[in-house]
């Protein structure tokens, strides 16, 4: 009888430590409240990436003079959509384009950036009309989330769109301490930037927007070995325990037999 006491206690408290993920874990957009007080985080003006060293840069040529824009323009995008060629930053925050001096990008915008080669194209050519891009936009998710890298499709990409790319966080991941790690210009240690996804004061902070390199580290909260993704994972846990249950008593009663 001890050892059926035993057992029994030992599955009873395996389901209790059991439980779902509710809302309040997992949930976005969430007010905070006295019984469940979240960070609150002030609004920020948005500040349009700037190039770094060690960026890359493509750009396009037009004019019409074709003779020039064929021989200048050797960075135009081919029949596959790929761009032949682009331009690292240097060290020293310029860009060495074909037969130009180098141009300064470091600290500009893309459209600076875009303005300041279209004056020096224009030099050579007076018409030249440039449309200039960063090529590697990219930013990477590791933890738990559905890790890898991604494109930055658009302007003003917030934390949302950008989890929404890879599938969103898993049920496992601490949405209370996301970590954005964002490389700094240079040799700068990188800024690591750690908030709570959860509460509604997340949008339009300095946590919101995601930059060209940055890196969304999602780690796992401690008690998700004792959570179960869903009410019916629940419900069949319960399920399984009392069958095990069964089983176990079925089997000791045969074995006293």
């Amino acid at each position: 009888m001890k050892k059926l006491i035993y057992i029994f206690l030992l599955v009873a408290a395996t389901v209790s430590f059991s439980g779902c993920y509710s809302h309040r874990v997992i949930g976005y957009l969430q007010d905070s409240t006295k019984t469940h007080p979240l960070p609150q985080y002030d609004s920020v003006p948005y500040e349009p990436y700037r190039i770094r060293v060690n960026d890359e840069i493509i750009y396009r040529l037009v004019s019409l003079d074709e003779t020039m824009s064929k021989m200048l323009g050797s960075n135009n995008a081919s029949s596959y959509g790929q761009y032949a060629n682009s331009y690292r930053v240097h060290s020293d925050g310029t860009i060495d384009l074909p037969f130009l001096k180098p141009v300064k990008v470091q600290g500009l915008t893309e459209v600076e950036a875009q303005q300041a080669v279209e004056e020096a194209f224009r030099e050579v050519v007076p018409d030249a009309s440039i449309k200039l891009a960063l090529y590697n936009k990219y930013f990477s998710v590791i933890g738990d989330a559905h890790s890898g890298q991604f494109y930055i499709y658009k302007e003003k990409m917030n934390i949302f769109q950008a989890l929404a790319m890879t599938g969103d966080v898993l049920n496992s991941g601490d949405r209370r301490h996301i970590r954005i790690i964002r490389p700094k210009d240079n040799g700068e240690e990188p800024e690591i930037l750690e908030f709570d996804i959860r509460t509604n004061t997340i949008i339009n902070s300095k946590y919101y927007y995601i930059y060209p390199n940055d890196v969304i580290y999602v780690a796992r909260t401690k008690d998700s070995f004792y959570k179960v993704p869903s009410y019916s994972g629940f419900l069949g846990l319960i399920t399984s325990s009392v069958s095990l249950l069964v089983s176990v008593l079925t089997f000791v009663q045969n074995q006293v037999r």
